[in-house]
């Protein structure tokens, strides 16, 4: 089959026959995802999948979409292209999780100065482990090269996730009452937020970012993109096991802006801040930038990448649960009346 070929286009600075190459390069790494459901394979006009929706009352669609922020910079700097996909798909499937939705599937989004085949097909090596890590399919895509708008080794990118759970088993806030436990799931780090901040503290242009760091146990770089963790099947688990109340997504905004997003009126939620298990890159973060303790509060997750708020009764249940699943959570605080929505004392 003849490929289609544009010098004029080539002339411009886009390289058709390099988009050729990189769905070529990726196939091995899509080809890791596909789970029952997958009726398409790439490179169609639409991804398609057909749900099995068998046991469903009433089946609703949950979608998420993120990217994956100025953490990018990072990998850019670090010549490092593998993780930042993970990051990509956490920050979609970890919000629609949020509903107690089943993510099925995900497509991403990659706009690149230069259509580099091999950088293209690292970064869905990275989409597609997370996909993995999630249980969803990676189903479609698009590669978009922007000559003129972006230097040539740039690229950002973005994706977005459908999940689905039945209606009936939508988390209900309003069940919450006080005495609820408030359970924190370990983050692997910064995750995908807040790099703005982290990169003028850490002067990332001129930072030795391959140093070892005693502090860190690691070098400041790999601290930096550490890629974000995925809670899908550790909360679907919980969701099985306990009484879930609420489940909130820790991103920008920290505890403040995130916990609240699951709490109803009247209620609030009282963190007990030396419960929580924080790794050093904060610290250091937070010192070498001079951040008081409510600016980190309130733009990172401090170390907690998900709250699960369940009944007092089924805390054991639900931290067996999660455990089971690898998730090494522990309990932080609880819910008390009040108008505060989230104190950390």
């Amino acid at each position: 089959m003849e490929r289609s070929h544009s010098a004029s286009y080539a002339a411009a600075g886009v390289d058709i026959e390099a988009g050729y190459e990189g769905v070529r390069l990726m196939r091995e790494h899509v080809a890791r995802t596909m789970i029952p459901g997958v009726v398409s394979d790439i490179g169609g006009f639409g991804g398609l999948f057909a749900p099995n929706l068998a046991g469903m009352r009433e089946p609703v669609l949950v979608s998420g979409t993120d990217g994956v922020g100025t953490k990018i910079r990072i990998a850019q700097l670090l010549g490092k292209h593998d993780t930042v996909g993970i990051d990509c798909v956490a920050m979609c499937v970890n919000d629609i999780i949020c509903c107690g939705a089943q993510p099925l599937f995900f497509l991403d989004y990659i706009a690149i100065g230069k259509n580099d085949p091999h950088t293209v097909a690292t970064l869905v090596s990275g989409v597609a482990e997370g996909c993995v890590q999630a249980g969803c399919a990676l189903i479609g895509g698009e590669t978009a090269e922007h000559p003129g708008i972006m230097a040539p080794e740039d690229y950002d990118l973005a994706g977005f996730s459908v999940g689905v759970v039945d209606k009936c088993k939508i988390l209900d806030h309003n069940a919450m009452q006080p005495g609820d436990v408030i359970l924190a799931l370990p983050s692997s780090g910064i995750h995908s937020n807040g790099y703005s901040l982290v990169r003028k503290v850490f002067d990332v242009e001129h930072a030795d970012l391959g140093m070892y760091s005693d502090e860190l146990g690691k070098t400041l770089g790999e601290a930096l993109l550490e890629p974000t963790k995925i809670y899908v099947k550790p909360v679907l688990a919980c969701l099985k096991a306990a009484d879930v109340r609420g489940v909130s997504h820790i991103t920008g905004g920290g505890f403040y802006e995130n916990i609240p997003r699951c709490l109803p009126d009247g209620l609030t939620a009282k963190i007990e801040g030396a419960a929580i298990q924080t790794p050093p890159i904060f610290h250091m973060l937070q010192k070498q930038g001079s951040i008081p303790q409510r600016d980190m509060f309130n733009t990172y997750n401090m170390g907690v990448g998900m709250t699960v708020i369940v009944t007092r009764d089924d805390a054991d249940k639900a931290l067996a649960a999660l455990h089971a699943e690898g998730c090494d959570a522990y309990a932080i605080g609880e819910i008390v009346k009040g108008e505060e929505r989230v104190i950390v004392c």
